[in-house]
């Protein structure tokens, strides 16, 4: 699905300025954030890293509670937050991963002392073995 929206339940924190946040759909999802603003950008990342997982993970992903059904805590509140998948897929395709090479001490030690950039040699070299340019999605049609 491209897009999710869940209700959030926005608690003030006890020790701190601000909002301690949860999903009652999504047990998983706890963040927080000092103000109103950083919380419901807050709970929007976190909606997103917590779907996108469940994507990853083929989970079933629940139906949104209505937000009308829930309570909100004493000086509280229950805010919709939205969650758009494509960007954040792409965002996370791109994201940069490490990965663990081997090879002979000489050509590491020959490759560093001429200053060569290793991530970007093993970028290039992968993408003209596999063929592409930039970003595509995988075989099955599920993005990276």
């Amino acid at each position: 699905m491209d897009k999710y929206i869940f209700p959030a339940v926005f608690d003030p924190c006890e020790e701190q300025p601000g909002y301690c946040i949860t999903f009652p759909d999504l047990p998983g999802i706890v963040t927080q954030g000092d103000t109103v603003e950083e919380s419901l950008a807050m709970a929007k990342e976190a909606l997103e890293l917590h779907l996108f997982g469940m994507e990853e993970d083929s989970e079933e992903i629940p139906v949104p509670s209505n937000p009308s059904q829930l309570i909100a805590p004493p000086g509280g509140f229950i805010s919709l937050v939205e969650a758009s998948m494509p960007i954040f897929r792409e965002k996370m395709a791109n994201k940069a991963v490490n990965a663990t090479v081997t090879m002979p001490r000489w050509l590491k030690t020959l490759a560093e002392d001429r200053k060569i950039n290793f991530s970007q040699v093993l970028q290039s070299g992968l993408k003209e073995r596999l063929g592409v340019h930039e970003f595509a999605p995988t075989k099955s049609g599920k993005k990276i």
